[in-house]
């Protein structure tokens, strides 16, 4: 892995998405569900939990940039702009900076939708277990 290294990952966000979010972490606000609410909010329609939308960088980190047995230490994430069901979002991940002395790297990481538009922007700093690493396939 080198500075400038980059990965993409893409999926459509769903409705049964916000529904499987929703079982996992509670989380019932109306703007995810109410589409009359969410209609006549600063959103103008149903928007993603921000679980869903970053949930693509995890998948993205584990399995491609870094890789198998990478974990987040820390992350910086903005939220942009909403995403809704139907769209399709694309993570981008970006190394910025490598310490092979302590297995962490760097990244750059953003979501952006299927129009282009950024809707999260952000870095993250992983760490790679070793023993995951030389395991993986």
């Amino acid at each position: 892995m080198h500075v400038g290294d980059t990965a993409s990952r893409s999926r459509t966000v769903t409705a049964r998405d916000i529904e499987l979010f929703t079982e996992l972490s509670g989380d019932r606000n109306p703007l995810h569900y109410d589409e009359d609410l969410a209609g006549r909010s600063r959103f103008g329609g149903i928007v993603v939990q921000g679980g869903v939308t970053t949930g693509l960088l995890n998948a993205l980190v584990a399995e491609d940039l870094p890789g198998p047995g990478s974990v987040f230490l820390h992350v910086d994430w903005h939220f942009m702009a909403p995403v809704r069901p139907g769209d399709v979002i694309t993570a981008h991940a970006k190394v910025l900076e490598v310490r092979l002395d302590k297995r962490v790297t760097t990244l750059e990481t953003q979501i952006t939708n299927q129009d282009g538009v950024l809707v999260v922007d952000g870095t993250a700093v992983v760490w790679r277990d070793p023993v995951v690493a030389s395991n993986s396939f």
